[in-house]
C-alpha cells in the first residue's frame, strides 16, 4: 500500500507565491451572463456534492437537490441504493415533488394526473393511457441522473455523458480514508444565506491572511503560519493546519468534542486539514470530527451554504455527547466570515474597484482562480 510522505509545517509558508496574480475581475462577481457561463460550463459539467447518504434513513427516503431551473430527487430505493432523477413527470413535465425533503411510500407519483413511478424510476402506472396504440410505459420512466457514492457523501452530475467519478477524483479519492467518512453521521446542520458571490466564500476558505484580524480566537489555536498547502494545482486545493494545543481541536473551549477518530493518529492528532472540492464543497478535517460546507450559488450576488458537523455514531450515542463547542466555534467563525464576504462584495460593485495583487499567504486563491477561469473557458 502506498503511503503517504511526512507532511512538515512551519517554515513552508516562506516557500509558497501568489506568482504574482491579482484578484478576478469585477464581471466574474456581478455579471448575470458569467452566472449564465458559470451554470452551464460548470455546475452542469462537473461532479456536485448533494448530501450525506445518511440523509436518506430507509427506503424511500428522499430530499431534493435544487440548482437554477433543475430540482433533483435523491432517493434511496428498495435495495438501498442511491438514485437520482429530474424532478420532472414524464406525462406533462409537471413537477413530482415540493417538499424538500420526506419519504415516499412505496411509489413516486404525479399531483397532476396521478402518473406513478417505482423507486427505480420505472413508469408503473398511467391512467387511461392503455387507450393510446403503441403506448408503452417502459418508454417513459423518469430522466435517471448519474450518482456516485464517496465517503459517505453522494454527488452528482448532470451532464449526459458525465467524466468517470474515479478518474475525475483521482488525487483525493483515498487520501482522507484515515477518518472513515462514510462512517460519521451529522450531528448538527446549519443553513446560512449570505448576500455574496459563491467564488468569495471558497476564497476566504482558502486563505488564513485574514485570520489574525478576523479570526482571533481561531488564530489562537492555529497560527496562520503554521500552515501548508499539499494540493496546490487543480479542482482540489488545501492542506493542514498545526493546532498550538497538543490534544486539541478547534472548538470554543480548544478541547477535543470526542476521543480521535479511528484511523486519526500520530501528527494528525494536532492537525486540521483544510480541502475545497471545487466547484461546492469544503471538508475540514478534525482529529475529533469533520465539517463539511455545501455552498449553493443562488444568483450572481447571494448564496446558500450548509454545514453539517460530522462525528462518529459511538461518540454521538456516548452519554454526556456535547458537539456544542464545535458548533459554537465554527458558527461564529462562520458568521465572521459570512459578513467580510458580504462587504467584500458590497465594494467589489462599487465602480472603484480595479484587481488588487494576492499576498503570497494567498496563493490557493491564485491557483483556484486559475481554475475557475479554466473551467469557465471550456
Amino acid at each position: 500500500m502506498e503511503q503517504e510522505k511526512p507532511i512538515e509545517i512551519g517554515s513552508y509558508a516562506q516557500f509558497r507565491s501568489a506568482e504574482g496574480a491579482r484578484t478576478l475581475e469585477q464581471k466574474y462577481y456581478i455579471s448575470e451572463e458569467i452566472y449564465r457561463l458559470e451554470n452551464e460550463r460548470i455546475f452542469q459539467q462537473r461532479w456536485l456534492y448533494a448530501g450525506r447518504v445518511s440523509q436518506l434513513t430507509k427506503p424511500g427516503s428522499y430530499f431534493l437537490f435544487e440548482i437554477e431551473s433543475e430540482s433533483i430527487i435523491i432517493l434511496r430505493d428498495r435495495r438501498k441504493k442511491s438514485r437520482a432523477f429530474y424532478n420532472v413527470c414524464r406525462h406533462r413535465g409537471t413537477r413530482i415533488c415540493s417538499e424538500l425533503e420526506g419519504e415516499f411510500s412505496k411509489s413516486i407519483q404525479c399531483p397532476y394526473h396521478a402518473w406513478t413511478y417505482g423507486l427505480d424510476g420505472k413508469l408503473i402506472g398511467a391512467s387511461n393511457m392503455h387507450e393510446i396504440e403503441n403506448f408503452n410505459k417502459r418508454n417513459y420512466p423518469l430522466h435517471p441522473v448519474a450518482v456516485e457514492l464517496w465517503q459517505g457523501c453522494i454527488f452528482i452530475h448532470l451532464s449526459k455523458n458525465p467524466e468517470p467519478f474515479k478518474q475525475a477524483f483521482t488525487p483525493i479519492y483515498k487520501k482522507f480514508k484515515k477518518w472513515h467518512l462514510s462512517e460519521l453521521d451529522v450531528a448538527h446542520r446549519l443553513t446560512y444565506e449570505v448576500n455574496a458571490n459563491w467564488k468569495l466564500i471558497l476564497q476566504n476558505y482558502s486563505e488564513c491572511y485574514h485570520c489574525p484580524t478576523l479570526h482571533p480566537q481561531l488564530n489562537r489555536l492555529t497560527n496562520f503560519r503554521d500552515s501548508l498547502n499539499d494540493l496546490e494545482e487543480g479542482p482540489f486545493l488545501g492542506g493542514p493546519m498545526l493546532m498550538v494545543k497538543e490534544g486539541g481541536s478547534m472548538t470554543i473551549s480548544g478541547n477535543r468534542c470526542a476521543a480521535p477518530l479511528d484511523g486519526v493518529s500520530g501528527d494528525d492528532l494536532n492537525r486540521v486539514y483544510y480541502y475545497v472540492i471545487f466547484p461546492n464543497m469544503l471538508v475540514s478535517l478534525h482529529p475529533d470530527y469533520v465539517l463539511i460546507h455545501r455552498v449553493h450559488a443562488r444568483n450572481p450576488g447571494q448564496t446558500q451554504i450548509i454545514c453539517d458537523w460530522l462525528f462518529h455514531p459511538d461518540a454521538i450515542t456516548k452519554p454526556g455527547f456535547d458537539p456544542n463547542d464545535a458548533i459554537e466555534f465554527w458558527n461564529m467563525t462562520n458568521k465572521q466570515d459570512w459578513e467580510v464576504c458580504e462587504l467584500a462584495q458590497k465594494g467589489i460593485s462599487s465602480k472603484a474597484y480595479v484587481p488588487g495583487p494576492y499576498s503570497e499567504f494567498e496563493s490557493m486563491i491564485a491557483a483556484l482562480d486559475r481554475e475557475y477561469l479554466k473551467a469557465l473557458d471550456n
